[in-house]
């Protein structure tokens, strides 16, 4: 195998893995309130398919779990959600941050 093909395989390590770890760590310690079921699923998405960060999709998975959540009841809960609500806006400025 090629050095190229070789180093394609192996994880790749997420931009905002640190920051999303900290968001993790937390959700593991609380509950599954409105916020907390809309950050799960903003991390679901963002790392749905990411070839890497496993530990973070592992503890994903666990909090699914936890909260007695299929993915597809998680997403249909934070559409209601969203669509009635801002979840994520900044209190400075009055604009969403999904970051």
């Amino acid at each position: 195998m090629s050095p190229l093909a070789e180093s394609s395989l192996k994880d790749q390590y997420h931009p905002q893995q640190n920051r999303d770890r900290n968001t993790l760590n937390r959700l593991l310690r609380e509950e599954a309130t409105d916020l907390n079921l809309a950050e799960l699923a903003r991390l679901r998405i963002r790392y749905a398919g990411f070839p890497g960060s496993r530990d973070i999709q592992t503890d994903l998975e666990k909090l699914l779990e936890r909260w007695q959540l299929t993915e597809e009841a998680l997403f249909a809960k934070t559409r209601v959600l969203h669509a009635s609500q801002k979840m994520y806006t900044v209190r400075t400025n009055k604009k969403e941050d999904w970051t």
